[in-house]
């Protein structure tokens, strides 16, 4: 049986068919398998994706959100020919907030404001940054920021990470990248399998089928042709989500720990030894005393920066202890990306260690770059557009998937059903000793790394046989024949 023609799959117009219709094709036990297993987890798993979806499509318009509720905060209404002091800029920001430590401080380049980052202990992990006009002094306005974004923008991320529910929220996106990947190259194989039988159907690959005017198989073809057309984006979708979730994340960071592939640290020690604690990033941590608390440092070390070659938007954050050193990063996440990071002995205004973009793992790259496509930064406009695209289609095929399982419900008074059936049991129990000998251990290996999907599967196996068994033991018993005497 086809995979365009499985149980239920004609609805209303079953009854009235010909006999002369088309046999359908029987499916091979893997394609069986795969059909029950794609037809399951889209049921299940498509409402954690229409949220990420619904979320993630909210967030690609975080950066012109931003622009219209805080313009006036992060933008300056006119360029001057010369940004005043650090010093006068950071003392600016230290009046209009005379409590917290001084965490960073971003030089406002271009438009763009000076953001001073202040550190409370009652905030947790945010911020408050005060934004400062770098030509004139003038601070203009207060937010509470995380690792320097605005409360729209934080507050949207928190509704696409977690649905505002902490940890416990972070479990939905996860399964949802967990199976992303599992349901696209899922239903690209059933559908490649499907339309390739015949010659004369392999357009219909990328094209739906437009001669058929309704019905399910119409349904499919756009849920099938839309599912390949956006396969390539999603997996992307899927990959770089899972590298910051929360089981399957730290799982990935300890491979590439492993693999000596993760970020490289930058030592703050001003006599060469390596770092005693991470240099993630974004670490807003305090410093305790002394160049901090100098205004003038900031200029000094903001000097041997642009020296040693950190040109554009940086970030300087103070020694977190005495007797180390600064760190200066750049900040430009659009491509061509700028993440060097250097530190810098603000009493000698020298450069004691260094670590170049140019110079780190392959894969620590490649994860960089992905979170900023993720994130819609990467590629400006374009990669905003592209995401937003993304997240519509894929809207688009979790309702037609919904929508076929209605259309393939059982309409004839006999057999009137408010669903469609699942397709057939048993394909699993049809597969060669060797698939199963490879396919198990895989299988409990993926489970492993990416733990949602090891348990929701586990899950569905264990409803599926319960399932099962039930019908089994509903099943009327067939009565045998007596043979006839003499015999």
């Amino acid at each position: 049986m086809s995979v365009t023609e499985l149980p239920g799959d004609r609805p209303a117009e079953s009854a009235a068919a010909p006999d002369t219709a088309r046999p359908a094709r029987r499916l091979t036990p893997f394609a069986a398998m795969l059909t029950r297993l794609h037809f399951y987890a889209g049921i299940l798993v498509a409402p954690f994706l229409l949220i990420a979806a619904v979320t993630g499509l909210a967030y690609t318009i975080t950066p012109q959100l931003d622009q219209a509720l805080y313009g006036n905060q992060l933008t300056v209404a006119a360029v001057g020919d010369q940004p005043r002091p650090l010093a006068e800029q950071v003392t600016a920001a230290r009046t209009a907030h005379p409590d917290g430590t001084l965490a960073a401080v971003s030089p406002g380049t271009g438009d763009k404001t000076t953001q001073v980052v202040f550190s409370l202990e009652e905030l947790g992990e945010k911020q408050h940054t005060v934004y400062v006009d770098p030509y004139t002094g003038e601070v203009k306005g207060q937010l509470t920021t995380w690792f320097g974004s605005t409360p729209a923008t934080t507050w949207l991320d928190d509704l696409h990470r977690n649905l505002h529910l902490g940890d416990l929220g972070r479990h939905y996106s996860e399964i949802a990248a967990s199976w992303l990947w599992v349901l696209v190259l899922g239903g690209v194989i059933l559908w490649w399998r499907q339309r390739s039988a015949t010659r004369a159907r392999a357009r219909h690959l990328l094209v739906p089928d437009l001669s058929v005017r309704k019905g399910v198989r119409r349904t499919r073809g756009w849920h099938a042709t839309t599912g390949v057309w956006l396969a390539v984006g999603l997996l992307f979708l899927s990959a770089t989500g899972l590298t910051w979730s929360r089981y399957a994340g730290a799982n990935f960071g300890t491979g590439l720990d492993a693999l000596r592939a993760g970020t490289p640290e930058v030592s703050t020690a001003v006599d060469g030894t390596p770092p005693t604690t991470g240099g993630g990033e974004h670490q807003h941590g305090g410093p305790t005393s002394g160049a901090a608390d100098n205004p003038a440092t900031y200029d000094k070390v903001l000097a041997t920066a642009r020296d040693a070659g950190l040109s554009g938007p940086v970030e300087i954050s103070p020694a977190g202890e005495p007797g180390t050193a600064w760190t200066v990063t750049q900040v430009d996440n659009t491509w061509p990306v700028a993440k060097d990071r250097i530190a810098v002995d603000p009493a000698a205004g020298l450069v004691t260690a260094r670590s170049d973009f140019a110079d780190w793992p392959l894969l620590a790259q490649l994860s960089s770059l992905g979170i900023q496509a993720h994130m819609g930064l990467l590629f400006g406009p374009l990669n905003q557009i592209l995401l937003a695209a993304l997240a519509l289609g894929l809207l688009c095929v979790i309702v037609w998937g919904y929508r076929m399982w209605w259309q393939r419900r059982p309409t004839r008074a006999d057999r009137r059903a408010p669903l469609g059936a699942p397709p057939a049991r048993g394909g699993a129990r049809g597969l060669r000793w060797w698939v199963l000998l490879a396919g198990v251990p895989v299988t409990v290996a993926v489970g492993w790394a990416l733990p949602w999907f090891g348990v929701t599967l586990l899950g569905f196996l264990i409803v599926d046989v319960i399932l099962g068994t039930i019908a089994r033991r509903r099943r009327p018993a067939v009565p045998v024949s007596p043979a006839p005497a003499g015999r």
